[in-house]
């Protein structure tokens, strides 16, 4: 538990350190695209002025410098206008139409819309009282619109990025609980094979020479338990396929098992449809599920009375099963963490069974397994559903 809280804390605190760089990155962007409109606005001032010159000049003024910094702008579009708003000239503006008039009309609507957003420098051309003026409207150099939108493509090849990390660090991660799995139910179903042999060799001995000892047959169970969970084991370190089966004799079965070792304070309660329902399930494995959640249950319960109560309904294309608890509940913060393997909230355990359900039902069943609901001191409930 302790664990899983720290890879939560881990993934939070990288979270917010990646917001942060992302904030920053923007934030400086956005400082130098300031820094260069406010650097184009001096150009435009100067290239105004320029203009202003050139309307002004006579036969002894020298236009050199000015025609130099007419003709070096070459990226800042710029529109023109008189006193009237008629297009005087345009430079840089790459807008066609289907005719020149036509052409001339969104050039003219361009300057309008640059003069509504206040980006445009007003020359007067003689004195202020003939009120002869120009207006020189500026757009966006191509340089300064690719500033502008750069910083966020950068952040979505970034977040593309992470995220196809993360989903291959996630496969990976998957894969190699795969093997994990695999290898130990494998290693597990073999190591136990070997003494349930014995076992069922030393208790043919003892039908030989205690005939009437009446432990002999609850030794035989206990050793045909040990063999049903060697076989669990077997089948889950590989693909069984599931066969059809009665779902309530499987319930049934798993129930009777566990009421059997269950206190006396904890009441069992079962409400199944009276009709039989027929699902293609691997029996022995689907048991193992139940008795798991219904293990889960008890202990949630403890020392105190309590109930565990497991119904079944079916629709018309799916059967739902629920196994309800009156025990301590869950954390709302730990319910995402339930089935992940070595997830436990008790003192002594290794944290597989609910994961270990989840495998059983999603990836051999083609079924869904989730904490339908839980409040802390009230009880649980967990829901399976199968496909009919």
């Amino acid at each position: 538990m302790q664990w899983t809280d720290r890879i939560r804390q881990t993934k939070i605190i990288l979270v917010v350190v990646a917001t942060i760089i992302v904030v920053a990155s923007l934030a400086v962007s956005r400082m130098l695209t300031r820094d260069l409109e406010v650097e184009e606005r001096h150009k435009m001032e100067i290239w105004a002025e320029a203009m202003r010159t050139l309307n002004l000049a006579d036969e002894n003024t020298d236009l050199n410098l000015v025609l130099r910094v007419i003709n070096d702008n070459n990226s800042i579009p710029v529109v023109v206008l008189d006193a009237k708003g008629h297009v005087q000239s345009a430079r840089n503006v790459n807008v066609r139409g289907q005719s020149d008039a036509d052409s001339v009309k969104k050039v003219n609507a361009m300057a309008q819309q640059l003069l509504a957003e206040g980006r445009f420098v007003r020359i007067s051309l003689n004195d202020a009282s003939k009120n002869e003026y120009i207006y020189v409207c500026y757009a966006d150099s191509l340089m300064l619109q690719r500033l502008a939108i750069y910083p966020y493509v950068q952040l979505g090849i970034g977040l593309i990025f992470v995220l196809v990390a993360l989903m291959a660090l996630r496969t990976s991660k998957r894969a190699e609980q795969n093997k994990v799995w695999v290898g130990l139910s494998k290693e597990t179903a073999h190591q136990l094979g070997t003494p349930i042999s014995s076992l069922m060799a030393w208790t043919e001995v003892l039908k030989e020479t205690h005939p009437d000892d009446d432990l002999i047959p609850e030794m035989e169970n206990d050793i045909k338990r040990l063999q049903l969970i060697a076989d669990r084991f077997s089948k889950i370190g590989s693909l069984p396929e599931p066969l059809p089966a009665s779902l309530n004799e499987v319930m049934a079965h798993a129930i009777d098992y566990i009421d059997k070792r269950t206190p006396k304070r904890i009441n069992l309660v079962t409400q199944f449809p009276s009709e039989d329902i027929i699902l293609n399930l691997n029996a022995s494995l689907f048991e193992w599920v139940i008795e798991n959640l219904c293990k889960n249950a008890v202990d949630a319960i403890g020392e105190q009375p309590g109930t565990i109560t497991l119904s079944m309904q079916k629709t018309a294309q799916k059967v739902i099963i629920e196994i309800s608890d009156t025990g301590k509940g869950i954390r709302k913060k730990d319910i995402g963490n339930v089935f992940r393997p070595g997830f436990t909230t008790k003192k002594r355990g290794w944290g597989l069974g609910l994961s270990l359900a989840k495998r059983i039902v999603e990836e051999y069943h083609q079924g869904k397994i989730m904490v339908k609901s839980s409040e802390v001191g009230i009880g649980t409930t967990f829901l399976i559903e199968l496909k009919a």
